[in-house]
Order: C-alpha cells, then sequence, then structure tokens
C-alpha cells in the first residue's frame, strides 16, 4: 500500500501557549479543496453538495474500478485534507480526487508542487527554535500515515462472526433438506449460498474469517456436485468437486476434505469407472477426524473393489467398514442429508458388496436390517433417498434368490416415489432390478418388469414437462 499523506503546511506561531519549550504549528487551511467539492453536487441528496464521507467513497470507488486498489479513505481523513494537515496526499489519492471532482492539476486542488522550494520547518527546540529544509519531517509523517492507514485496512472488514454463523446455518438447512423438497429450488439455494461466499471472498476480512468463507463454499459447492450426479450429470459434478476440494486445503478442513472425496468416488462411480472411485474413497480415508464419512468411505470402498473383480480387497474393506460401523453411533457430523452416513445407509453399500461377491443371502440379510433401522428412524432424521436405494437392493438379492413375490413387495414402496424424487442413480437402479426379472417367466416378473417401464415413463414425461 502506497502511503496517504505528505507534510502539513503553515505557520508557526509563538502567540499561542506552548509547552516544553516547542513553539506550535497551525496548518492553513485547503480552502481550493474544500471550493472543489462543495461546488460538486451530492449523488445522494438533490440540490445538496457533496459530502465529505460521498467524496471519499467515489474516491475509494475509483481507485478500485481504475487500480484495483482497495483502500481504507474515509470522512475523517478528507477534513485532515481540507484542514491542511494533510498538504499533499500520495499520487494515487490526488488522480481519484482529480478525477471525481473534475479538474486537470493537483493546484486546484490546492496541492502544492513538490518541485517548489520547501519551506524552513521548526524540527526540535528546548527553549530556542532550530530550523530543517532536509525534508526528514515530512518522511517520518508519511511513514507514520502509512502505518495508520495500514492499520486501519488490516482493521476493516466485510463480514462479520453473525453472518459466517448465518451462513453455516444455510448449508447445513439445504443439506438437511435433501430429498425432502424438490431438488432443483435445492440446487438453485446451493448455488446462491456459493456465489455469496464467492462475492465475501473478494473482499477483505480477518483471516479466520476468511477460511470459515472457504469452508461454506466447499460445502455448498460438495452439495452442487452431489445435486448433479442424482440430475444425471456426474461430468458436471467434477467441476463442482474439484472447486470445492481447493476451498477444503484453504480452510483446512479434514471433513470437508473427506466429503468431497466421497463425491468424487460418487460421481466416479455413476460414470462406471470403479477404479477412480475406489482411489478417491481410499484417499478421502486418510483424514482423520471427518466424522461418519469414515463409514461412507470404507464402504464405499468395499463395493469399489467387488466391482473391479478384486475380491479379496472387497471383503477385507468390507470388514473394515462394519467395524467402523461399531462405532459409528456416536459420530456427530457438521451437515446431514448426503453428507452424513448412519449405518443403515452404510448397510446398504454393504448389501450391494456382497451381492457383487455373489453372497445373495448375506446381502438380503444386511438389506433387510438396514430398511428396518430406516423405518425406525425418525421423519426429521429418515434419510429417504438411502432408503430407496436400500430397497432396490432388497427387490436385487429376492430376484437372485429366485422369489419374485418378495421382490414385487420390496418394489412397490420405490414405485410409489414422486416424480420430483426421481433422482437418476435412483432410476437407473429400478431399470436395472426390472432388467435383472427378465430371465423368469413368472408371472410376478411380468408385472415388475410392466410396472418398471410405466415407472421410467413416467420420470421421463416428468422431466421433459420440467
Amino acid at each position: 500500500m502506497t502511503g496517504q499523506t505528505g507534510a502539513a503546511r503553515g505557520t508557526w506561531r509563538a502567540d499561542v501557549p506552548r509547552r516544553s519549550g516547542y513553539a506550535r504549528f497551525v496548518p492553513e487551511p485547503n480552502r481550493l479543496l474544500r471550493a472543489a467539492r462543495e461546488s460538486t453536487a451530492s449523488r445522494e441528496v438533490a440540490g445538496a453538495a457533496m459530502s465529505r464521507r460521498e467524496l471519499a467513497d467515489a474516491v475509494s470507488e475509483w481507485l478500485r474500478s481504475t487500480t484495483g486498489k482497495s483502500v481504507a479513505l474515509d470522512a475523517h481523513y478528507l477534513a485532515k485534507m481540507e484542514r491542511g494537515v494533510v498538504a499533499r496526499p500520495s499520487e494515487h489519492y490526488r488522480a481519484a480526487l482529480r478525477a471525481v471532482l473534475g479538474v486537470a492539476a493537483d493546484a486546484d486542488l490546492g496541492f502544492p508542487d513538490p518541485r517548489a522550494r520547501v519551506p524552513a520547518r521548526v524540527v526540535r527546540s528546548d527553549r530556542r527554535v532550530r530550523v530543517s529544509s532536509d525534508g526528514t519531517e515530512e518522511a517520518l509523517m508519511d511513514a507514520a500515515e502509512e502505518s495508520a492507514s495500514f492499520l486501519a485496512w488490516a482493521e476493516s472488514t466485510n463480514v462479520g462472526e453473525l453472518t459466517i454463523d448465518q451462513m453455516h446455518a444455510d448449508v447445513r438447512r439445504i443439506a438437511h433438506s435433501y430429498l425432502k423438497v424438490p431438488t432443483l429450488p435445492l440446487f438453485a439455494r446451493a448455488k446462491a449460498l456459493r456465489d455469496r461466499a464467492f462475492t465475501l471472498l473478494t473482499g477483505h476480512q480477518d483471516p479466520r474469517h476468511t477460511r470459515e468463507l472457504y469452508a461454506v463454499a466447499g460445502w455448498s459447492l460438495t452439495v452442487l456436485s452431489w445435486i448433479s450426479v442424482d440430475l444425471g450429470r456426474p461430468d458436471a459434478a467434477d467441476d463442482h468437486a474439484r472447486a470445492a476440494w481447493m476451498c477444503a486445503g484453504r480452510a483446512d478442513h479434514h471433513a470437508l476434505r473427506a466429503w468431497v472425496r466421497a463425491t468424487q468416488h460418487t460421481a466416479a462411480f455413476w460414470q462406471n469407472d470403479f477404479t477412480a472411485a475406489a482411489q478417491y474413497a481410499a484417499d478421502g480415508l486418510t483424514y482423520r477426524g471427518s466424522g461418519s464419512a469414515e463409514l461412507f468411505l470404507s464402504s464405499a470402498l468395499a463395493l469399489d473393489l467387488a466391482r473391479v473383480g478384486d475380491a479379496d480387497g472387497a471383503a477385507s474393506a468390507l470388514r473394515r467398514a462394519q467395524r467402523v460401523g461399531e462405532t459409528a453411533q456416536r459420530v456427530e457430523d457438521e451437515l446431514a442429508g448426503p453428507l452424513t452416513c448412519s449405518v443403515e445407509r452404510a448397510g446398504s453399500l454393504w448389501s450391494d458388496t456382497e451381492l457383487a461377491l455373489g453372497q445373495a443371502d448375506n446381502a438380503l440379510a444386511l438389506a433387510d436390517r438396514a430398511v428396518a433401522a430406516f423405518e425406525a428412524t425418525p421423519e426429521d432424521g429418515r434419510n429417504r433417498g438411502s432408503e430407496r436405494m436400500t430397497r432396490l437392493q432388497q427387490v436385487k438379492a429376492h430376484v437372485v434368490l429366485g422369489d419374485l413375490g418378495a421382490a414385487e413387495e420390496a418394489l412397490r414402496p420405490v414405485l410409489d416415489t414422486a416424480p420430483a424424487h426421481r433422482v437418476r442413480p435412483l432410476v437407473h437402479r429400478v431399470v436395472e432390478a426390472g432388467a435383472m426379472a427378465t430371465a423368469t417367466a413368472d408371472p410376478a416378473a411380468r408385472r415388475i418388469r410392466d410396472a418398471v417401464a410405466d415407472f421410467r415413463r413416467d420420470t421421463v414425461t416428468k422431466e421433459l414437462s420440467a
């Protein structure tokens, strides 16, 4: 930051009270600067002259738009200029004042030419006055004003504790509402919160508030990424997640890092890139203190390894995930919705892993246990999205075991899902279950196929009319 001030100008008077042997300095008012301001119309009050505060704001805005500088100019400092205490402010202030007040030269604003002869100054005296013209006092005053200016800038902020608290509350509310309200309006709310965090980050705030803003932005981006997967665009989810990863690093937030990796795993999984999904899950597990993300990531890793054909690795990862699940009830997460993992949600992944490993009986037992836990959960904390996916695990396990009647019964609650909550992974799993039922001539299999076809057609119609 460049300095704001120059030395004062005026006269030393012996007829005013003196203390400790100092003569008193009386600055000369800068009448030209005041006249220029008072002859400039106010931008806020019709028929009035521009106030010092308005002029300070206008100068600050001109500097931001012209040079990109953020300055701490205020009405108090302009008063010092008009009183002559600040005789010659720094070049960027003079340029802004000339532009705002519509004058061509510094002299029109009462600022002296530095090439003119430097007047003699009183430097110090006990009972006598000693004169110096080497500019030392001017340099000292410049440096002091620069320090004062830095202090004002460093203490200024565009965000406070209450704003930070409110933004964290907003992102928690968005996550908690996930799959309980229509998805697209929730996406718009998450995007608006992300945009607000981005805007505030371009301003100036205390470093600890900067970290909190990066955390808010990171969580918002992670929610946007998750919704993008559910709306069938995992490629768009990747872009949000990369930005969220950067924000997690700036915030130095382990739980956010872990959930970003969980989201990247999910985007890769639904693009059938199970190797990349496993790599994201494994990396996410390196961040300790990440809440229930450890349960989700360890469970997801087991499924990824099963999908790539690593049966031994999948079995080992599944055992680890189930050990994590034994302590998961004591874990509290920062957010809810897709960014938290209960044992029943993990149970859906465990069931899918067992099915991929050819253990349909184990898969059904795990899915039955998870569905029972979902049903016993109070509605406010019930993850309906994960519950639907778990019921589809029941359907698939019943089909593999040849019990088509039980499969049809398990499928019915899923087919009743409101169109607004039929996210793309759910539709994919429903279609997958219907395809599995084509291998048998059982009448129940035909009813399953027909019901799935109706479900898919109704979903497409709803998407086209949206």
